[in-house]
């Protein structure tokens, strides 16, 4: 299997896919893992995102959707696994934690219905905030303790690139690994997506409702992701505390592949995209032809 693509092991356009696999994983990790609680998790975020939540609307964020939210969660479920097998010890709690922690990471997006101005992209700048008080909100739905929410709020802060790791007050360590292991999450998962560069469209309007960033067009920030492919290289070898290494271990245990799948598929995202800009006469965009994605960002908000 190891000709094997990162997108080929599971349809990742499949919420119950991406469930199934996890509980898959999490069985895995010990035959009797109670997997009842994210289930029911995952389910539940899934209907928020949707638009079936009393109080919320549906989320109207498409660089920051669901689909982002689903392959984190299986990102993080991955990287659980491999660090397990690589020595590490995690409680039960703290593995259900964790993942509930994943799935809702980003729900600071989410408007509540009596929010009717712009998108959830306007929260940009304030989402990891938001993200941390819906947990909080919401903590009682998903049977967690005072304990849990501040622990869970910690690793949704590991998420902030803004946010210096190292002094975020953690619990233990073992929720200081999941934290960082859930900042290594959110970035593979969006990195290593196959239509990820074509999404960096999306992304730019996000960040222009949410007045975030210095990017003056879409091909700027396409322009300016190759040095972000860098700092994210870094932060993941420091603050992030290389746990992206535990990917190795799971798809060796799981698929028989012995490679981090996840850093061939985002080498294979920077080489690309250091191609389509080499040549200034020709619009990079043209070359993003996955999915329709580009004909969409051009229908919605026009040439940018």
């Amino acid at each position: 299997m190891e000709h094997r693509q990162l997108y080929e092991l599971v349809n990742m356009d499949s919420p119950e896919a991406v469930l199934g696999e996890g509980q898959v994983i999490l069985k895995l990790i010990s035959p009797e893992f109670e997997v009842a609680p994210v289930t029911a998790a995952f389910r539940s975020t899934v209907s928020l995102y949707e638009g079936n939540m009393p109080g919320y609307q549906a989320c109207n964020t498409e660089y920051h959707g669901l689909c982002h939210i689903t392959d984190t969660f299986l990102a993080m479920a991955r990287l659980v696994h491999g660090g397990i097998l690589d020595g590490n010890i995690f409680t039960d709690r703290g593995i259900v934690l964790g993942l509930i922690a994943t799935l809702l990471h980003d729900t600071g997006y989410i408007q509540e219905e009596s929010d009717t101005v712009g998108t959830g992209a306007k929260y940009t700048a304030q989402h990891v905030q938001r993200s941390m008080d819906f947990l909080e909100r919401h903590a009682s739905e998903h049977g967690l303790s005072g304990e849990d929410v501040n622990d869970g709020r910690a690793m949704i802060l590991c998420t902030d690139l803004s946010v210096d790791i190292p002094t975020i007050e953690f619990s233990s360590k073992e929720t200081e690994l999941l934290g960082k292991m859930l900042g290594v999450a959110d970035l593979l998962a969006q990195m290593a997506d196959r239509t990820y560069l074509s999404k960096l469209l999306f992304l730019y309007h996000e960040f222009r409702e949410g007045k975030v960033g210095d990017y003056e067009s879409e091909v700027d920030l396409l322009q300016k992701t190759v040095g972000f492919f860098d700092f994210i290289d870094h932060r993941l070898e420091t603050a992030l505390g290389a746990t992206h290494r535990f990917m190795s271990s799971h798809f060796a245990s799981r698929w028989g592949i012995h490679s981090d799948m996840y850093g061939e598929a985002i080498e294979k995202q920077k080489i690309y995209l250091r191609k389509i800009l080499q040549d200034s006469n020709v619009d990079p965009r043209d070359h993003l032809r996955r999915e329709g994605i580009v004909d969409r960002v051009r229908k919605k908000y026009g040439e940018s």
